[in-house]
């Protein structure tokens, strides 16, 4: 009976996950959620809900790890999908974006929170995304052995601020214009890898000069503040267009 009870349990914390995921939206913010509903969602009494949560933070910071957890596993698929052939960045950036399309609320959790008002969950948040990082990071230097750890993490970051910039404005778009923006993500994260490449060769050239990842991140930091205003820009061209009409 203990296990049936575990199973049922565990069912139950799941549905509970879900209908908190279900009932976000791009107005409705976790701290807007009531316990009430979510329970009610969930099909089970309010509480019931204590049985397996002590507080809806506790709910909230679960979402959290589970919001990280399903974009590293969405990424790993993407490493198998690469491995059958094609570009590493084109076919991960797909990955991503069909993540967005596919879990919108999922990513809305991890964005929101990793800037929120509560530092519990603004740091639940960073953990996720800097483990994230950390993959991204040793991905690259598996590819490349030749690139030290401190520089290939600063490529990751500008990689992942991109990313998850042009995720941001995705959840408001219609296809085509998401389609649009997810070739202009491909096409700047192929500029942050020249740029790393040819950092890298730079500095190799001269071995009195160590390769600083201080120096790296400030290319980075100027191809990432050129996509904050590139994203800026088309956003206002978007609503100019729309008024006029």
């Amino acid at each position: 009976m203990s296990g049936i009870r575990a199973k049922q349990k565990e069912k139950t914390r799941r549905a509970l996950i879900d209908a908190a995921f279900d009932q976000l939206s791009a107005e409705k913010k976790f701290f807007h959620l009531s316990l009430r509903e979510v329970s009610r969602e969930a099909g089970i009494a309010p509480t019931s809900f204590y049985r397996h949560f002590k507080d809806m933070d506790e709910l909230g910071l679960s979402m959290v790890d589970e919001a990280g957890l399903i974009l590293r596993q969405l990424m790993r698929q993407a490493r198998k999908r690469i491995e059958d052939g094609g570009s590493v960045i084109a076919i991960s950036v797909e990955t991503f974006f069909e993540f967005i399309a596919n879990r919108p609320n999922v990513f809305r959790l991890l964005l929101r929170e990793s800037s929120g008002t509560s530092q519990e969950f603004r740091t639940a948040a960073s953990r996720e995304i800097n483990h994230f990082v950390a993959e991204l990071a040793e991905y690259i230097m598996n590819k490349d052995k030749d690139i030290p750890a401190d520089i290939a993490k600063a490529q990751s970051e500008g990689m992942v601020t991109i990313v998850f910039t042009a995720g941001s404005h995705a959840l408001d778009m219609n296809n085509q214009e998401r389609e649009a923006l997810k070739q202009r993500v491909i096409l700047q994260l192929r500029m942050i890898a020249k740029v790393q490449r040819c950092y890298w060769n730079i500095n190799q050239a001269n071995l009195d000069q160590k390769p600083s990842a201080t120096n790296t991140r400030f290319y980075f930091h100027r191809i990432n503040r050129y996509s904050a205003i590139n994203f800026s820009l088309k956003s206002n061209i978007a609503t100019s267009t729309k008024l006029s009409r």
